[in-house]
């Protein structure tokens, strides 16, 4: 007599990661749908064996949307979405891998693997110059203001300008990279009177200026790494009379008389004379005439 046994395979064993924790370097500017972890390095097998349905979860607030698998059978994992650096530099992924498909009421093993990715800041920003203020809500963009100096007509300072709001000043905004930056004028500068220190970006004269008026300066902050990564400023220079006096008061006491219940913006009269409006005058003996 002869007995054929069929053996019927039972699902008792889990799907398997070859590694459960994995940790991914993946620079900022990597493109989108660029693979990040591949398929062979995210394979589960399964010794019944099953056809092995893949899961990825994020875990980090704020930071989903940006990875995905391939598909429900292909754990590979890509960028669905352009990273910034300034939004978070750090994630945590979690690939689940079951022998039953989501939602399937059999009896279903998992598996987990962590895959940690750490964002590597590139270099996508043009230098900053300080003070600036940012114009949108994720800090990417920072707009400076003019800076503004004095010279005095037909002297040479021999020490660098003092400059309004503060000495030229740029900065490498992806501050981790922090890449070394140069000055130089580019424009405004037509009689050569100014030079710009090419490392500390301060601004000196190489002769005096002949005649009042203005300079609008264009100084430009180039990365020493990208001269493509580059920004501009103005810089307003006056040329003004040398002030050798201080202003004064004709007057050291002014004494004037005002009525109850005047209106506002109304005159104040001068003390003894009410038909004559208070006048508080200074005087500057550099301009004698005026």
């Amino acid at each position: 007599l002869e007995i054929f046994v069929t053996i019927l395979n039972v699902n008792d064993n889990s799907p398997v990661f070859k590694r459960t924790n994995l940790t991914k370097i993946v620079p900022e500017d990597t493109k989108v749908n660029a693979t990040i972890v591949a398929r062979e390095d995210l394979s589960a097998s399964d010794a019944d064996p099953d056809t092995v349905f893949y899961e990825l979860t994020t875990i980090v607030p704020d930071t989903d949307g940006y990875f995905a698998i391939k598909g429900v059978n292909n754990p590979e994992i890509y960028l669905q979405k352009a990273l910034d650096y300034d939004k978070f530099n750090l994630t945590t992924l979690v690939l689940y891998a079951r022998d039953r498909p989501v939602g399937s009421t059999a009896i279903t093993n998992t598996a987990t693997a962590t895959i940690n990715i750490f964002i590597e800041q590139a270099d996508t920003k043009p230098p900053w110059f300080l003070p600036c203020t940012f114009i949108n809500t994720d800090n990417s963009v920072c707009i400076s203001s003019p800076y503004t100096g004095k010279v005095n007509i037909s002297e040479v300072s021999t020490e660098p300008l003092i400059l309004e709001p503060g000495p030229i000043y740029a900065v490498d905004p992806d501050c981790t990279i922090n890449e070394k930056i140069v000055y130089s004028i580019v424009g405004g500068d037509t009689d050569k009177l100014f030079s710009v220190d090419a490392d500390t970006g301060n601004l000196t004269m190489n002769k005096a200026a002949t005649s009042p008026g203005s300079y609008l300066l264009q100084v430009m902050a180039t990365q020493v790494n990208n001269i493509q990564k580059y920004s501009t400023v103005s810089v307003e220079i006056k040329v003004i009379a040398k002030s050798n006096y201080p202003p004064y008061f004709e007057s050291r006491i002014y004494n004037g008389t005002v009525f109850v219940g005047l209106a506002s913006r109304r005159f104040v009269f001068q003390a003894g004379d009410p038909s004559s409006p208070l006048m508080i005058t200074a005087v500057d003996d550099d301009y004698p005439n005026v």
